[in-house]
């Protein structure tokens, strides 16, 4: 009997879903592999229920953050992730690809500064800061 994670293909036969662990390696590679700048991933057990991870990255150009999310779709695709949702392709400043457990932003360089996701992300939630 297939597991909580296991949704059936086409033929009938129980597939899983990849875990959070393996959709984050598999965009971490991706983007190394397609050249993206400042690859940085922020666990966010804990801090959120949105996700179990996110990635931020940067690409040189519109046309380049436009390449690297495609490439994410398509390897997300190919790996079994299913409900990969998109904002920002027609624009390509800051690119958002939501894969469920993992969260990947794509910037240009200059978008990525004044956002600043990693500050916040990265921050200490309010109580875990120690009593001073």
């Amino acid at each position: 009997m297939p597991g909580p994670d296991a949704s059936a293909s086409p033929t009938g036969t129980p597939t899983a879903s990849p875990a959070p662990a393996d959709v984050l390696q598999l965009v971490l590679d991706t983007l190394e592999e397609n050249k993206a700048e400042e690859i940085q991933a922020i666990d966010l057990k804990g801090k959120t229920s949105i996700a179990d991870a996110m990635v931020v990255a940067s690409g040189r150009s519109h046309r380049h953050v436009g390449a690297l999310a495609d490439y994410l779709m398509k390897a997300l695709k190919e790996k079994g992730v299913g409900q990969i949702r998109v904002e920002g392709l027609p624009a390509c400043d800051w690119v958002l690809v939501d894969a469920g457990d993992v969260i990947i932003h794509v910037f240009r360089p200059e978008v990525r500064s004044f956002y600043n996701l990693e500050k916040m992300w990265s921050a200490a939630r309010p109580g875990d800061r120690l009593a001073g």
